[in-house]
């Protein structure tokens, strides 16, 4: 079965700066803590930068496996701290810590990824994997953006930044015959 990709560009997606495909090493997997894909759209489109752009993954996969591409992996995409001239940001619907992120009361994550999804991020990275020659590695948007910040609901707290894909992610299953290695290892970190 053929892949199916919809391309929907962000408005911004040709301000973005431009990169060649060989620039391409990574691939960074998020979860939107967001409830649907409309939602998330919104929040990619707004404008956060004096450049025009703002910031998004390139491929968003809903619930059902359906793919969307918001920004072109020959685009550099705003969707990771430090890391984005040399990766691609895949984020997968879930609510994740939604809508209470940062409360230290809040940081479990509870909602799995669908079967759909799953065989739907696998079936991306494998394209990917031939679009991008020199793309080996994958982690977690947790595994690069560390950082920790003051808890929303009681400032004597520290939470993590970011969490996401969370431990829902079945990371063995995704990993298997990717050929991707993955770096960063979330996995041993408290909220």
């Amino acid at each position: 079965m053929p892949l199916t990709i919809h391309d929907q560009p962000l408005p911004y997606a040709s301000l973005l700066p431009q990169r060649p495909a060989s620039a391409v090493e990574m691939v960074v997997i998020h979860c939107t803590e967001l409830p649907d894909l409309a939602t998330a759209r919104e929040y990619g489109e707004r404008v956060l930068y004096e450049s025009g752009a703002g910031a998004s993954g390139h491929y968003y996969i809903d619930r059902d496996g359906s793919i969307y591409r918001y920004v072109p992996g020959t685009r550099v995409a705003n969707h990771v701290r430090g890391h984005n001239p040399n990766s691609i940001g895949i984020e997968l619907v879930n609510l994740g810590r939604h809508p209470d992120w940062w409360s230290s009361r809040h940081q479990t994550m509870t909602e799995p990824y669908t079967p759909a999804q799953i065989a739907a991020l696998r079936a991306l990275l494998a394209q990917l994997r031939q679009d991008f020659p020199n793309l080996h590695l994958i982690a977690g948007h947790e595994d690069l953006d560390t950082a920790r910040m003051p808890a929303s609901d009681d400032p004597t707290k520290e939470v993590p930044r970011k969490l996401d894909p969370g431990p829902m992610f079945p990371w063995d299953e995704v990993l298997e015959g990717s050929g991707l290695q993955r770096i960063g290892n979330g996995d041993e970190r408290q909220p």
